[in-house]
C-alpha cells in the first residue's frame, strides 16, 4: 500500500484497485468456482480403454531410453559417461572400455583417426557396461542433451512396470537398439578410410564389402552376414534404424552374443547363454541366471557403485 492509498484510507475514501462484483455477482459468488465443473457435466465422457486400447503418445514424449547404432552396425555410445554425470537422479551407470582391449585387437592400438582393427564403436572407446535404474529415473531428458554422439535417445515406450526391483535396472542389452536388416553385428572394423568424425557427421550409410569380408573371416557363422553382404553389394537398400521392442523373450543381445561380443563385456552371459543381471552393488554378479540376492537389492537401493563382469 502506497502513501496515497494510506491517506485515502485514513480519510475514509479508500477505493480498492481491483473491480468489485455487482449485486448479481455477489449472489452467484459462492458457486462461481464450480463453473468449470458445471460446464463439463454436459459434455460427452471420453474414457481411454487402457490397456485394451492404447492411445499414441506425443512425438516428444519422454519414455524408455535407447542406445542407437550407426548404419553399419557399430554402436554410437563411446563410454564417455557424460550422461551419468548429467543425471540429477543418479540413475545411470556407465563403464567405458578401449577398443584396443578387444580380443581381435591383440597387439594392436586402435586410434580415433584409424579405421583398422575391430571396433564396438567408432574411435578409441565404447560403452562396455551401461545401466539405467528406472526406479530412480525421472525422465527429464538431461542425459539426452549431454550425449555428444546422439547415442542415447528416448522412445515413446512408457510401459516400464516390473515385478522386482532388480528387473527395473536395465542393462546394456536391454537398451541397445536391435540390428536392423542389413547391419553388421559388432565388433568389426570401421568403414575403410574413415575416422570417428565421419561417423558423427552421418557419412556412413551402411556396411562395406571390406567389413563383411573381415567378419566372414573371423566369424563365419555370424547371422548378420548375408543381409549385410546384400547391402554392401548394392542389391539391398541401406539399413534404417529400428526402435527397441519392450524386453522381448530372446533379448536384444542375441546377435551380439552369437558374434562373440560377450567376451568383452558388452553382454554378460552365463554358460547357458542367459544374461547376467546385477544390482548396483559392484560386489559380484548374481550366482544364478536372472536371480539377485537380497543383499544386492538392499545395496542397490542405498547407492550406486560399479558393476563387475
Amino acid at each position: 500500500m502506497n502513501e496515497r492509498q494510506m491517506n485515502e484510507q485514513q480519510a475514509g475514501e479508500y477505493q480498492p484497485l481491483r473491480p468489485q462484483p455487482g449485486a448479481i455477482g455477489e449472489i452467484f459468488a459462492p458457486v462461481a468456482g464450480f463453473g468449470v465443473t458445471l460446464s463439463s457435466m454436459f459434455r460427452p465422457t471420453v474414457t481411454e480403454q487402457y490397456p485394451r486400447e492404447k492411445v499414441p503418445t506425443q512425438r516428444r514424449f519422454h519414455g524408455r531410453h535407447q542406445l542407437n547404432r550407426y548404419a553399419d552396425g557399430l554402436e554410437k555410445c563411446i563410454g564417455c559417461e557424460l550422461c551419468a554425470w548429467a543425471c540429477p537422479a543418479d540413475a545411470i551407470y556407465v563403464e567405458g572400455a578401449s577398443n584396443s582391449a578387444l580380443p581381435e585387437n591383440q597387439g594392436l592400438t586402435v586410434r580415433a583417426d584409424d579405421s583398422q582393427g575391430a571396433h564396438m564403436s567408432p574411435g578409441e572407446r565404447y560403452g562396455a557396461v551401461y545401466q539405467i535404474n528406472y526406479l530412480r529415473c525421472i525422465f527429464c531428458g538431461l542425459c539426452i542433451e549431454a550425449c555428444p554422439t546422439r547415442a542415447l535417445t528416448m522412445t515413446n515406450d512408457f510401459e516400464l512396470a516390473g515385478k522386482t526391483r532388480a528387473g527395473m535396472i536395465y542393462e546394456k542389452q536391454d537398451l541397445l537398439a536391435p540390428l536392423s536388416e542389413g547391419m553388421l553385428a559388432a565388433p568389426h572394423p570401421m568403414v575403410e578410410g574413415t575416422t570417428d568424425t565421419d561417423y558423427y557427421s552421418g557419412d556412413v550409410l551402411g556396411p562395406t564389402a571390406a567389413q563383411v569380408g573381415w567378419v566372414r573371416e573371423h566369424r563365419p557363422d555370424d547371422e548378420t552376414l548375408d543381409a549385410a553382404d546384400a547391402v554392401a553389394s548394392g542389391t539391398a537398400p541401406a539399413p534404417t534404424p529400428t526402435q527397441h521392442q519392450v524386453r522381448p523373450e530372446e533379448g536384444p543381445g542375441a546377435a551380439e552374443r552369437s558374434a562373440g561380443a560377450a567376451a568383452v563385456g558388452s553382454v554378460r552371459v552365463h554358460a547357458d547363454g542367459s544374461p547376467v543381471r546385477t544390482a548396483e552393488t559392484g560386489s559380484r554378479a548374481t550366482s544364478e541366471p536372472g536371480s539377485t540376492s537380497e543383499a544386492d537389492l538392499t545395496a542397490g537401493a542405498s547407492g550406486r557403485t560399479g558393476v563387475t563382469a
